[in-house]
């Protein structure tokens, strides 16, 4: 087996697997990590460890969590870097993100497992939303919550393969696939979810529902907030900070979806009572 992986996403690397004959060597498929860097108005401003794929809409997605990009009107243009030694996107903003992007503009290092976000605090992220989502009067039946866990799985070809990718998905109202991502970051698969919706022109995301493979961090109930998505569900727990910033948001919360039930934390009144 050699490394001529079509996805871009998946490497081949040698391993000694341990079994009744002892170790014997092996390939494995393994989830692919490497640095993204993205710039804004032709200067640095994060870098990002992700796995490659969907790279202009990860930046995208990043830079809505930032508060950078409130609407695709505000992202003038965006693109590969060519010739860099390294991955590369450029974005030029206009409107009030780009005083933002200048007041924050840095060159830092972001973890896969842990995006560092300009928004550390419930005050800046409820201050800083352009959308107010408490308003989002979207019902969904409880049964369209318990399936999404399912139908998110079924579109994780990705961790198929390797079994290290998180994903996210945007579903509709009824349970209705919009888009789906996976990366070795959580944080990166809502980010390409959301750059996604975005370039086309679908920001806020009310009337939506985002459903996450792990756990339900701060970090997330942020992208969904500044995002404008009015209900997130996870599959694992949920943080205290994220329950309180759900619940100072207008976001409601649902953790441990699994297995056809589930908990929800935070405005609970959006599930439908009839069902």
């Amino acid at each position: 087996m050699t490394e001529a992986v079509a996805n871009p996403a998946v490497v081949v690397r040698p391993l000694h697997r341990h079994g009744a004959d002892g170790l014997t060597a092996a390939d494995d498929q393994v989830a692919v990590e490497a640095p993204l860097e993205i710039r804004v108005n032709g200067r640095g401003y994060a870098v990002t460890m992700r796995t490659p794929g969907d790279d202009l809409d990860l930046a995208v997605g990043f830079l809505v969590s930032e508060g950078v990009i409130g609407a695709a009107s505000d992202l003038v243009g965006i693109g590969a870097v060519e010739g860099e030694e390294g991955d590369v996107v450029a974005a030029s903003v206009v409107g009030p993100g780009a005083v933002v992007a200048m007041d924050r503009q840095r060159h830092v290092y972001t973890t896969s497992s842990c995006g560092v976000c300009g928004l550390a605090s419930i005050e800046a992220v409820t201050t800083a939303s352009r959308f107010d989502v408490a308003l989002d009067g979207v019902v969904v039946a409880p049964e369209v919550i318990a399936a999404l866990p399912t139908s998110l799985r079924e579109a994780q070809a990705g961790f198929d393969s390797t079994g290290g990718l998180h994903a996210a998905g945007l579903f509709t109202a009824d349970g209705r696939p919009v888009v789906v991502r996976e990366d070795v970051g959580r944080h990166n698969a809502v980010d390409k979810v959301v750059g996604h919706a975005t370039r086309r022109g679908a920001l806020p995301l009310g009337g939506h529902v985002l459903q996450v493979s792990g756990r339900a961090s701060f970090e997330l109930v942020q992208k969904a907030a500044m995002a404008g998505i009015p209900v997130l569900a996870a599959v694992s727990a949920p943080s205290s900070l994220a329950v309180d910033l759900a619940e100072s948001a207008g976001i409601t919360l649902v953790g441990f979806s699994r297995g056809g039930g589930f908990n929800v934390y935070t405005h609970p009144a959006r599930l439908d009572p009839r069902s």
